[in-house]
């Protein structure tokens, strides 16, 4: 069994206070191990998270506080809404408040809690990363420099009926317009009758996002180019964009999915109301329970998310373990997110609620994929993944595109104006 663990020689490095000459540059880039800081002192920890759907996250603390008796954590869950945590941790982080210890972050904020230094550059042979997918490692980074632990990854995969598709002789679709044509054979069928075609997360917050930049990347375009800079208003990103308006237009997406997030078109696929669901790996245990709560459990396959000429991107998805600039206890803190890292923890995580594992040899597991055979599509997701903006502003860059996203995607604007409206704001935010 791996697990993350603390070295001999971390374990002495991180036992005093960095050097000056070693230090953390003004523009938040490190030079080395030292820069990390002072890890030392232990104690009770908290972890501030979203709320936890699954239940699993109360497992994991109590076997830790099974372990450690005097080093207990307790979890302050905050909202739902991934940008009400985020601003909440920012509060907080803005106050030097203790109150957040670890905190538990989307991938995405990696960079800018690292840029504004609300975050702690971790000792690179504290945390063990070499068995972890390297998108993962990439999205836990800022600068070159380790700022959280990979925890748990997230690539988007197409749910299915895999019962009506067979019916309907037709394959889980490759491409937009392959997806169309089969929803259609589908529809044709008595089975099929009443259902919507497609639903993924179409809500005015960060899923919306998310999404955007699956139907830009999937349609051979890019949101931010290679450095740094707004490039998202040109004929790719259009043609993705046009495409998913042009859905809700015409009916193929249902005019209820624009107030979709994860949960609510996760129960209307669950309800039998969908043939297809753009969705994360949590999805798949929820939707396999035999107990009544789901209407297609043994009905529904995965398959990679189509795009506009064959099988599209995947947003990089998935949270890391930071440990905030304010926190007390921080050896126990370290300890901590060693632990919860560790490939003991994420095969347990993946076995309660199939959250997807950063460490690439799960993935491998012959018998963990007899018990979720998605896992070699999701792994293709993961490595083929692209992150969302990786900017320093990115609340204010989020915001940006999903106001642009959603006026589009409701009919208020074309997508040619939404983009180049969204193009001129991300300049002037990367330019203030």
């Amino acid at each position: 069994m791996r697990f993350k663990r603390l070295t001999s020689a971390s374990a002495a490095a991180i036992a005093v206070t960095a050097i000056a000459a070693c230090g953390s540059s003004p523009d938040g880039t490190d030079s080395a191990d030292a820069s990390a800081g002072d890890f030392t002192g232990r104690g009770p920890i908290t972890l501030a998270t979203g709320k936890d759907n699954t239940g699993t996250l109360d497992k994991a603390l109590d076997e830790w506080n099974r372990r450690h008796p005097k080093e207990r954590v307790r979890a302050i869950q905050l909202s739902d809404s991934p940008d009400e945590q985020r601003q909440r941790m920012i509060q907080n982080a803005e106050l030097k408040s203790g109150e957040f210890t670890v905190l538990n972050l989307d991938v995405v904020w990696t960079s800018e809690f690292a840029a504004n230094r609300w975050v702690l550059p971790l000792p690179r042979k504290a945390i063990d990363t070499s068995d972890d997918l390297k998108p993962t490692v990439d999205g836990a980074s800022y600068r070159g420099q380790l700022y959280a632990a990979p925890w748990s990854s997230d690539g988007a995969l197409l749910y299915y009926r895999k019962d009506l598709l067979k019916k309907a002789g037709a394959k889980p679709p490759r491409t937009w317009a392959d997806m169309t044509e089969v929803c259609k054979k589908v529809r044709e069928l008595p089975e099929g009758k009443g259902l919507s075609c497609y639903a993924g997360q179409f809500d005015k917050y960060e899923g919306l996002t998310v999404n955007f930049a699956e139907m830009v990347d999937s349609a051979g375009g890019t949101v931010v180019n290679g450095k740094g800079r707004p490039s998202v208003d040109t004929p790719e990103a259009e043609k993705g964009l046009s495409f998913f308006a042009d859905a809700f237009d015409s009916g193929l997406i249902s005019k209820k999915a624009i107030t979709y997030k994860e949960e609510e078109g996760r129960q209307a696929f669950q309800k039998g109301k969908l043939v297809f669901h753009r969705q994360w790996p949590y999805q798949w245990s929820m939707a396999s329970k035999t107990d009544g709560s789901s209407a297609v459990a043994g009905k529904f396959g995965v398959a990679p998310l189509p795009g506009l000429k064959g099988p599209g991107i995947s947003s990089l998805g998935g949270h890391n373990l930071a440990i905030s600039s304010s926190a007390k206890n921080r050896k126990t803190a370290l300890d901590f997110v060693a632990f919860m890292t560790s490939e003991e923890m994420q095969r347990k995580n993946l076995l309660l609620s199939s959250n997807a594992p950063t460490v690439a040899a799960l993935y491998d597991d012959k018998k963990l994929i007899k018990k979720y055979p998605y896992l070699p599509v999701l792994k293709k997701s993961v490595q083929n993944a692209n992150p969302r903006p990786q900017v320093v502003r990115y609340g204010d860059t989020t915001a940006a595109i999903q106001e642009a996203a959603y006026g589009a995607l409701r009919g208020e604007v074309t997508p040619k104006k939404a983009l180049a409206g969204l193009q001129r704001r991300l300049q002037a935010i990367s330019n203030p």
